[in-house]
């Protein structure tokens, strides 16, 4: 495999203006084509631990010549994290309704080939041809009201408790990852972002940011468009380019 990467990246992390800790992490290797944001349980013990669990153990995942090696590779990786985060929490928690857990969202990339992997409600974006797609679908309480009882975007989101994940390494016994296979084509454009991010933009401003032709200027966009509202939780994006 070539050491040297048609793609370029810029990211970021950022507390916001009102939690007292980051409990986000982010991945940005251009070089073996993989990129992450995880997004700790927030107010869960060890939500910080598991986002950099998670970020650092994909780093290492050795670099091998096939995609689909390395599809499965990370598909193992973030399984065994999902049974480990259950046994150091089983080691260290004080209570037993405790939890200790992370969202995921990657992004593999080689050659025509990408894959987007997750679990929770971090999210993957595409810009492609002036126009902004969503890859990812949120695992959250919020998105199966929409989908399994009519609900509306907005009435799901003013729902109680709505903001639950369904889906996250390390809440459950058993990890379901979704995982979306397609095809790059020249001039793509990628945002990986955790929820704090996203919910203080619209799509419109996710747009226009990723339709700047450098990742870090579309970076500086994004982080002072959100930061100009109420940035309540942790901010992490990852922009991805050709």
């Amino acid at each position: 495999m070539s050491s040297v990467s048609p793609w370029r990246s810029a990211a970021c992390t950022n507390v916001g203006k009102v939690r007292a800790r980051n409990e986000d992490a982010f991945l940005d290797t251009p070089e073996q084509g993989l990129w992450a944001v995880a997004d700790g349980m927030g107010g869960h013990q060890g939500g910080d631990i598991a986002s950099q669990l998670i970020v650092a153990s994909l780093a290492d995942l050795p670099l091998k010549d096939d995609f689909n090696e390395r599809l499965t590779d990370i598909r193992q990786c973030l399984h065994w994290l999902n049974r480990r985060l259950a046994q150091e929490l089983t080691l260290i928690a004080e209570h037993h309704d405790s939890t200790m857990g992370s969202t995921v969202v990657a992004l593999l990339v080689e050659g025509s080939r990408a894959a987007c992997i997750w679990a929770g409600d971090s999210r993957c974006y595409l810009w492609r041809g002036q126009r902004l797609y969503q890859l990812s679908r949120d695992h959250s309480l919020r998105q199966q009201l929409v989908d399994e009882q009519n609900m509306s975007v907005e009435q799901a989101e003013v729902y109680p408790g709505s903001h639950a994940l369904t889906r996250a390494v390390g809440a459950d016994d058993q990890l379901t990852l979704d995982v979306l296979e397609f095809e790059v084509y020249s001039g793509d454009a990628f945002l990986l972002c955790s929820d704090g991010l996203y919910q203080e933009l619209s799509s419109a401003a996710l747009g226009s940011a990723l339709s700047l032709t450098a990742p870090h200027v579309a970076l500086e966009r994004l982080f002072d468009s959100a930061l100009r509202g109420c940035a309540r939780d942790n901010l992490t994006a990852v922009v991805i380019r050709q």
